[in-house]
């Protein structure tokens, strides 16, 4: 890891990640304990982990995805996604109120889609996306 992404990824953490990883570890809690929900607590974990420390990392669509993802993400959306997306958006309206949150800002916006439909992508370090 380069230590811009280092330093970039403490103050995530310190103004948005731990609030956001927060909320998705709740939602994977709530899907582990629905037990036909499992999938969906599986991905919400990797998404809290994504949240949690992104700088470094990005998220690539999964080739091996087909119709019971977006199944999925349809249930997603109506039980979780978009709560959570309210949660980013939320948080990035907070953060732009300064100038040194405007980048979070946008970054938290950005992960908007990923909060909505999390099934059929996968997360990767940013060399192995290139």
């Amino acid at each position: 890891m380069k230590p811009i992404q280092l330093i970039l990824n403490i103050l995530w953490v310190v103004l948005c990640g731990f609030w956001m990883a927060l909320g998705y570890l709740l939602a994977a809690v709530i899907c582990f304990v629905l037990i036909i929900t499992i999938p969906f607590g599986i991905a919400s974990l990797r998404i809290a982990g994504y949240v949690l420390w992104p700088f470094g990392r990005t998220v690539v669509d999964k080739p091996s995805a087909g119709a019971g993802s977006l199944i999925g993400n349809v249930i997603w959306f109506v039980f979780a996604g978009w709560w959570l997306a309210l949660g980013h958006v939320a948080t990035s309206l907070a953060l732009a109120v300064t100038i040194i949150g405007l980048p979070f800002a946008w970054a938290n916006l950005k992960l908007v889609p990923l909060a909505l439909f999390p099934l059929g992508h996968q997360v990767v370090s940013s060399d192995a996306a290139r």
